[in-house]
């Protein structure tokens, strides 16, 4: 795979100023940390896909073989006498993750996958009655956001069709305005029950500004959900102090846990005391001090935890124990200081090389904006094809969703702004052909 093969070479003034931030960032030691994917004969691959599977941590194999060696070690015993005893497993997650999403330990779960957890918590949150029944989303949402909202609708016997609103961008324009959802929700909001809205949106990379759409939300008198699957590992978040109601999230993405890991859940202390919500119970949700008591009645463990409904997959679990410390070590604060860097550069890389051959349509303010930039190719969504085909054939991996847009993605973690470099002028260079 030759990832020069038509391309005029990148001028070594450019090369050398990439490396020289490169030698300056504190975080590039952190790219040794991770296994970078290499194509069928060897070569490095440029990988810009952390927003759809983030790379493995080095650390993660050995986590995993531990544990099943302590499967073959123990058996069942395992559950106590385990190096990080599996009883406890998801419980010493819940720091490090309510760290990254701006919560309190007790107000956050590992537990399931995303929409499992997006339908436990509308299963409590979602409680319709005789006005207040629709729910607002994004209008272009995640598919699997839109089925869970619109299965849930239809479970209660409602339509769809006529409680499921999407609000979409003004005509002519691809963002949603802030003002635009704020002033949705009040003209709602007499039958609204509640919100659920993205921290970024999947496909054109908008961050939105979670704070004003659970205050608005609550101004209206509804719930504030949100889905993180975006957003944590990849921006700071805030959810205590934004009050947001309850959020979920995969951990496959910018957390790096690995297809199919683990997902997570914040529901906020408010509605953990007194009267709780309605929830789906499991035994797993049960006070840990009873619950091998068996006991008939369901007694809540403490805080989010209560939503859990089985004990953690482990081995779905364990790649956490390996990404987790690498976002302790390296601070949000670091990490989206960069990201803002290394998006920054791929921008104005684009804006140069590529002028009218592409349009960004991820916001152009930084604050707006996380790791991701979606591009629209100019001349159809063909051409656009066959530019991200020709591009994966050079060995740089980003994704396309239908029907136009390739999404690139520089993350902090294990990206370079020499990768960057590397990658814009492949990607241009295919443009000018």
């Amino acid at each position: 795979m030759n990832l020069h093969a038509g391309c005029e070479p990148i001028p070594a003034s450019r090369l050398d100023w990439a490396r020289s931030r490169d030698a300056a960032d504190a975080l590039a030691p952190l790219r040794a940390r991770f296994a970078m994917p290499c194509g069928a004969d060897g070569s490095p691959l440029l990988y810009f896909c952390g927003h759809s599977l983030g790379l493995a941590p080095l650390a993660a194999r050995s986590v995993i073989e531990a544990e099943v060696a302590d499967w073959e070690r123990f058996g069942v015993l395992g559950h106590e006498r385990a190096r990080s005893a599996w009883i406890s497993y998801a419980e010493q997650l819940q720091q490090p993750l309510a760290q990254l999403g701006g919560a309190q330990p007790h107000e956050v779960v590992a537990m399931n996958s995303l929409t499992v957890n997006l339908h436990l918590l509308l299963a409590s949150f979602y409680r319709p009655g005789p006005r207040r029944r629709a729910i607002l989303i994004e209008a272009g949402a995640f598919s699997s956001d839109r089925h869970a909202v619109a299965s849930q609708i239809g479970w209660h016997g409602l339509e769809p069709g006529r409680e499921l609103i999407e609000l979409g961008p003004r005509p002519g324009e691809e963002l949603i305005r802030i003002e635009d959802i704020e002033a949705c929700i009040a003209a709602e909001g007499a039958r609204l029950a509640l919100v659920l809205w993205p921290g970024v949106q999947y496909r054109t990379g908008q961050l939105f500004d979670l704070r004003r759409i659970a205050r608005a939300a609550h101004a209206a008198d509804c719930i504030a959900g949100f889905d993180l699957a975006h957003a944590i590992g990849n921006v700071p978040l805030a959810l205590h102090a934004d009050e947001a109601d309850f959020a979920v999230w995969c951990s496959y993405k910018y957390l790096n846990a690995g297809p199919g890991a683990l997902g997570g859940a914040f529901v906020h202390e408010r509605h953990l005391q007194g009267a709780q919500p309605l929830r789906l119970s499991g035994w797993w949700g049960t006070d840990p001090g009873t619950r091998f008591e068996m006991r008939p009645e369901f007694l809540a463990a403490r805080g989010a935890a209560a939503w859990a409904l089985s004990n953690p997959p482990i081995f779905a679990t364990a790649p956490l124990r390996a990404s987790l410390p690498l976002f302790a070590q390296a601070g949000m604060t670091a990490l989206r200081r960069k990201s803002l860097a290394l998006t920054a550069y791929l921008a104005a890389l684009l804006s140069e090389l590529a002028a009218g051959q592409l349009t960004i349509i991820t916001p152009a303010d930084p604050e707006q904006r996380g790791s991701q930039l979606s591009v629209r190719i100019g001349g159809g969504a063909g051409r656009g094809r066959a530019v991200f085909e020709a591009l994966a054939a050079r060995g740089v991996v980003c994704d396309w969703r239908e029907p136009d847009t390739m999404r690139i993605a520089p993350v902090p973690l294990y990206n370079s702004f020499e990768d960057v470099l590397r990658g814009a002028w492949q990607l241009c260079a295919l443009l000018r052909q």
